[in-house]
This record gives structure tokens, C-alpha cells and sequence, in this order.
């Protein structure tokens, strides 16, 4: 499924040469303005070259939880609290301070003074209660929906121009970690007065943080500029003030080959999503590769029962045991990308190990689907009362080697008995298509959240609804719903015992696998390679990227 090693390399360096014009002019780190000394010390200037995989779709905070999106996010907002990404403890940002009552209905912060958006206006408590309101309540005349990171949001108070206080209609424990996700990026009152549509726009977009957008290629590249008066990084930021960075070009890159090989060849700094074939590739050369995970659901297939053909819970669970993930892993991945052992990675909040139930068994898949009356046909494939148990899903493009997964994984179930069509990702009709059981009965899921609640944003008909339920994303669900599933989601994200809402996490885990909802595949990392001079990059808890303190030493 991977290219041969030795065309691998022709093709990097054929397809560096051709990203040669789209990056004439950028020079790397080679226009630093101070050469970094033998002690490592910061170089202040630059261009960093920064190669990713897709073209970002919008920019409203909440929308930043597809990896192109938050990579400008993260660069462009603050929020108000940070989350460290090796203790995940939450620390001040743009507040100083919070409280809450006990019953975590109410959330009082304290902002830090002097704080401005880069168009001038003050980050106070108004525009900070304005973002919260429309993350919190959505604004349907503008088409701005609610964000997956807050729970049962109510309103916003001004106290006086450095307070505001947060209510609730219900307990919401996962509030505060929320305020620290790139779904709570602040951005100005005059973005939130545009459409939803406009905010496609990198230049519409108008934040507190260390860079503003200074150009836009639609589609192509975003070019990023620091901001000269930046001073209120994370006060444990060990970087404080402006960027050490002059500029950050954004060029959109979607061959694999092309951002590897233009990274070897020097014609980029860092770029993103490094195939795990090329892996020592880029090794080999001392380049560094850096792999955070992103602490969610792991990359997975789901089920929508809605179609007749998943709607049976032997069928599911014989598929689950169809599936080999080690077979996966092995074959297509590197050590970064762990076989999945639950619904949730080893390195999320509320993981249990529910390998014990995972267990690749095709035996006992094709005693399930014998109990559940469909029998192999003469082509191999099952069928029944004229049915033929023949499903079809669509590749998932963000996905690293999707796929090659989604064919290996149609080869295993083959071997019991079904088959599984894979559709091209840029299919025009995925869109529609994805929202229709009946057309696809089996999907890719995946989301990345450091906190229990990342589960409910995944399977909440009201949320990402990646099972297809009645009431939820799709018009076109006949009947489907889990209402125990439902009930499990909505206490956890109510629950203000810390322990019993871990235990919420585990059963609905448990209900998720039990009910052969899931197929956990595999733990997805992002991963990354840059070149050796680049010093300072850091990642949020769920693996984007902070450039706030990256420079280049003299190369």
C-alpha cells in the first residue's frame, strides 16, 4: 500500500522541484536578523515556511477542531486559560483568576488588563462575554452554531470591564478545561458580527494573539505577521513578548511527497502530517519528527444502525471481530500510531482498557453472522431475503493513510463474509451522502479533546452525531436512537463528583463496545517533521502547533 523506498525518494525529489516556484522568494530561516550564538540563544526574524497537508475551511473558534483551522487559530487567538500539555492542568492566560460555586453552575474570571485585539479594542469583559454567548448559544441569524466544548450554557454577566461571570442550566464540569481548547479562541466583537460563511476568510478573523493575518491565497496560502506590541503569552509561557518569528507563510501542500521532499530539499521548515512511511526517511536526514497525540476518540469506524444492514447488533459485533487493528497498525503505521485497547486513547481523561473485548476473532465473526441468518453466497459475500451485506463508507481525508486502512480493513471482512465499498474522500456527494444511513451505513470517526467530554462531543446526536440518531444532524434518520447512550453523555457532562464522572466515561465506553457501535482502530498522533535549526516548537494538548515560540537558528 506504501510506495516502494526507492520511488518514495525519486518522487520526493521530482516533487520538491516543482513546489520550487510556489515557494520562490521564501527563504526559510536564512533572513534572521541575529545569528543565534553557541548557547542557543533566540534568534528574533525570519520566515518560517510551514507546509500542510489541506486548506483550511473556516475560522470561527468553534470550527477550529479540524487541524488546518487550529493551526492558524492557535496563532492568531488566545484564550483565556492554557492547558499544559504534559500535566493538563489548566493556568492563566488572558484571566488572571476564576472561581466557580460548587455546584459548577456558575464560572466567575478575572481578565488580565491592557489586553487588546489586534484591531485596537479591548479584550474586557464584554467582548469576552460576547464570544461565550455565541459559542455558548450559537447566533442562528448568522449561522454560527454552537460549540462541541460547552455544555449546558446559559448566559453571560458583565460584573464590571475585568469580570464576567458564566451561568449555567446545569452542572458543567468540563467548562473550565473548555476555555483552554481551540474552540474558545477570542476573537473580536466585529468577527462575531459576521456571517459564518465570511469567516472562510483568514483576514476577517481578528484575535488578541502573538500573529495577525497579514495575506490570503484562498485555498492556497495564509501568510502570518507577528505582532510588534504581543506581551500576554501564558504566564508560564517561558517565552514572554513578541514572537521570536518576522513572518509565517502557510502554503498549502497536498502531496505527501511534495511536503516531505521540500522539506529535505530545504525549501520548507516544518510541515505537517508525515506519512509513517517516510518517517525514517526524514529521520535519516536529522530532521526532527515530533508526534503528540490527541488524547480523544481514537480513529475509528463507527455504525449507523439506522440501515437495515448494522441495525443488528450480531452483524456489528461480528465486524468488530473481523477487524485485525494490529494487522493495521503493523503493516501501514510506525511505533506513533498505537493500536487502539478502548474508544478513548491510553493518554485520555477517563481511558479504560477494554482490549479483553477487541480481540480479532474471525471465527467467532462468522458464527455471529451465521446466527444472524446471512449466508455466504456463491461470490463469498453474505446475503439475505435478497439482501446482499455489502456496505460502503467514504475515505476521511484529515485522516493519515485513511484509505489504505478502510481497503485493509475491507480485506479482513471479506475473509468472513462482507464487503466494504471505499469511496474516493473528494467525492462530491461524501457531504450528502455521509448524512444518509441507507447510502453509508459505516463511517470514519475521530476527534481530539484533553477531557471526558470529548466523547459526548463525538457521539451527541446534538454534537458531531457520528452514529446518525433521530433528531440529530440528519433529516434523513428514520428511527435510530440510543436513548441510553444519550442519558450516559448528558450526566457525564452534568456530573461535579470528578470520580463518578470517570465512571460515566467508563460505561459509556463499555456501552459503546458492548453494543459494537465502534471499531477503535488505532491512537491518530499529528505528526510532524521540521528541519534541524528549528528551535522553540511547542504543541497544545492535543497536538497543534504553538509557533509563538519558534525561531531559526543561522543555517
Amino acid at each position: 500500500m506504501a510506495l516502494p523506498k526507492t520511488v518514495r525518494a525519486v518522487t520526493a525529489g521530482i516533487a520538491a522541484l516543482t513546489l520550487a516556484s510556489v515557494l520562490a522568494g521564501c527563504s526559510g530561516g536564512t533572513n534572521a536578523t541575529t545569528a543565534a550564538d553557541a548557547t542557543g540563544t533566540p534568534v528574533t526574524g525570519g520566515t518560517l515556511v510551514y507546509l500542510e497537508q489541506q486548506a483550511h475551511t473556516n475560522l470561527y473558534p468553534p470550527a477550529g477542531g479540524f487541524y488546518p483551522n487550529g493551526g492558524i487559530l492557535n496563532q492568531i487567538t488566545d484564550k483565556l486559560t492554557y492547558q499544559d500539555p504534559e500535566t493538563l492542568k489548566i493556568e492563566p492566560w488572558l484571566a488572571e483568576s476564576w472561581t466557580s460555586n460548587p455546584q459548577l453552575t456558575e464560572y466567575t474570571f478575572k481578565l488580565r488588563s491592557g489586553v487588546t485585539f489586534s484591531d485596537g479594542t479591548p479584550v474586557d469583559a464584554a467582548a469576552v462575554a460576547r464570544n461565550f454567548d455565541t459559542y455558548g448559544l450559537g447566533n442562528k441569524a448568522l449561522n454560527q452554531p454552537v460549540s462541541e466544548v460547552i455544555n449546558n450554557y446559559d448566559h453571560s454577566e458583565v460584573i464590571d470591564p475585568l469580570t464576567v461571570k458564566f451561568h449555567f442550566k446545569k452542572s458543567s464540569p468540563g467548562f473550565l478545561q473548555g476555555t483552554a481548547t481551540i474552540g474558545s479562541g477570542i476573537v473580536s466583537v466585529s468577527t462575531l458580527d459576521r456571517k459564518f460563511d465570511d469567516l472562510g476568510n483568514a483576514k476577517n478573523i481578528i484575535g488578541s494573539g502573538p500573529f495577525t493575518v497579514a495575506s490570503e491565497v484562498l485555498g492556497k496560502e495564509v501568510v502570518l505577521k507577528a505582532r510588534a506590541d504581543y506581551n500576554w503569552g501564558p504566564k508560564t509561557a517561558k517565552h514572554q513578548g513578541r514572537a521570536y518569528l518576522d513572518t509565517v507563510k502557510i502554503v498549502v501542500t497536498p502531496e505527501d511527497s511534495v511536503r516531505t521532499g521540500s522539506l529535505l530539499a530545504g525549501q520548507g521548515d516544518l510541515i505537517r502530517q508525515v506519512q509513517a512511511y517516510d518517517e525514517k526517511q526524514v529521520a535519516a536526514k536529522d530532521y526532527k519528527l515530533f508526534a503528540p497525540g490527541t488524547r480523544g476518540v481514537n480513529d475509528s469506524v463507527v455504525f449507523r444502525p439506522d440501515n437495515a444492514l448494522v441495525s443488528d447488533v450480531r452483524v456489528r459485533q461480528a465486524l468488530l471481530k473481523a477487524t485485525d487493528t494490529k494487522e493495521v497498525v503493523e503493516t501501514i503505521f510506525s511505533e506513533n500510531y498505537p493500536a487502539a485497547t478502548s474508544v478513548l486513547a491510553k493518554e485520555a481523561t477517563g481511558y479504560v482498557d477494554l482490549s479483553a473485548k477487541l480481540g480479532h476473532d474471525p471465527e467467532k465473526a462468522k458464527e455471529l453472522l451465521d446466527e444472524a441468518g446471512w449466508r455466504v453466497g456463491a461470490d463469498g459475500i453474505r446475503s439475505k431475503d435478497g439482501a446482499t451485506l455489502s456496505l460502503t463508507i467514504y475515505e476521511s481525508l484529515p485522516q493519515p493513510q485513511n484509505k489504505a486502512v478502510l481497503q485493509l480493513v475491507a480485506q479482513q471482512w471479506e475473509k468472513v463474509g462482507v464487503k466494504l465499498n471505499v469511496l474516493a474522500g473528494d467525492s462530491g456527494s461524501k457531504t450528502v451522502d455521509n448524512l444518509d444511513p441507507e447510502k453509508t451505513p459505516v463511517a470514519v470517526a475521530m476527534v481530539g479533546r484533553a477531557d471526558p467530554d470529548v466523547i459526548k462531543s463525538q457521539f451527541y446526536p446534538k454534537n458531531r452525531d457520528a452514529l446518525l440518531q433521530k433528531g440529530g444532524s440528519s433529516q434523513k434518520v428514520k428511527s435510530f436512537v440510543d436513548e441510553k447512550l444519550n442519558t450516559l453523555l448528558e450526566t457525564e457532562t452534568a456530573r461535579t463528583d470528578p470520580e463518578q464522572r470517570l465512571k460515566d466515561v467508563a460505561d459509556i465506553q463499555n456501552h459503546l463496545i458492548d453494543q459494537a457501535l465502534v471499531i477503535p482502530i488505532f491512537e491518530e498522533p499529528q505528526v510532524f517533521a521540521a528541519a534541524p535549526y528549528l528551535q522553540g516548537l511547542a504543541f497544545e494538548a492535543v497536538g497543534r502547533p504553538s509557533l509563538y515560540g519558534v525561531w531559526l537558528a543561522k543555517h
